[in-house]
């Protein structure tokens, strides 16, 4: 049975999201403290985490960006959680490293359809890699381990984020293949943000900033100007 953590200092929150997660066959632990959150995380790390943007202690943007840099905690999916719909905050949830972003007021129904979601993209991935990818991927100067979700460029191993090392693996794989923003949306995130196409950007910009010598000048990844990507064959 997966565990959930829900981080989130509204009672009547909590008490939501538990029902209807458990209700759907999770187990579900609750806290109310970004810094105790954080600190139970890494002592016991649960199979996902529902993370409130404002919380008091540390808030859930800074919580995130401190599992993304531990090496126990780094790919554990992440659902930011808050009050706020403008597109900025979801940017810097995902910015942060954030699988997804759901905005309050909420559907019980599709929170917990977005956590079946994100479990199966992070779980997949890792059975992806074990079952039908032995052997690494070599582009160049750039390596991709797949079963281990590590690369290794010029010697480097650049940390990457879950989502940034799946857009990755599905550029490099298909060399000269221009893939849309909206097809890259819903391949790697397993659904479609409703116009919101920036998210792609956002991690190709983070991407082309950890693998290439001139971000602005990409020798790897190409814009397709009005469509989408493609990995320079």
């Amino acid at each position: 049975m997966t565990r959930v953590l829900v981080v989130d200092d509204e009672l009547t929150i909590q008490e939501l999201v538990k029902f209807n997660l458990e209700k759907a066959g999770f187990k579900v632990d609750c806290l109310d403290d970004g810094l105790k959150a954080l600190n139970s995380i890494i002592e016991d790390p649960p199979g996902l985490i529902i993370l409130d943007l404002m919380l008091p202690g540390m808030d859930g943007l800074e919580v995130c960006r401190n599992l993304r840099q531990l090496e126990k905690t780094k790919y554990l999916p992440v659902i930011m959680l808050t009050a706020y719909g403008e597109e900025v905050d979801r940017v810097v949830g995902l910015e942060m490293g954030a699988d997804d972003y759901i905005t309050k007021p909420f559907s019980p129904r599709e929170l917990v359809a977005r956590v079946k979601t994100v479990l199966r993209r992070s779980q997949g991935g890792a059975e992806q890699g074990s079952n039908d990818i032995e052997k690494s991927i070599l582009r160049g100067d750039l390596e991709i381990f797949p079963e281990r979700f590590e690369v290794i460029i010029k010697g480097e191993k650049p940390e990457l984020t879950p989502k940034e090392f799946q857009l990755l693996l599905q550029l490099a794989s298909n060399p000269g293949k221009v893939f849309t923003r909206e097809f890259l949306l819903e391949n790697i995130w397993g659904y479609e943000f409703a116009g919101d196409t920036r998210t792609v950007d956002v991690h190709i910009r983070h991407l082309r900033q950890k693998l290439e010598i001139e971000p602005s000048q990409p020798e790897m990844i190409e814009t397709i100007r009005g469509i989408g990507y493609r990995f320079k064959g």
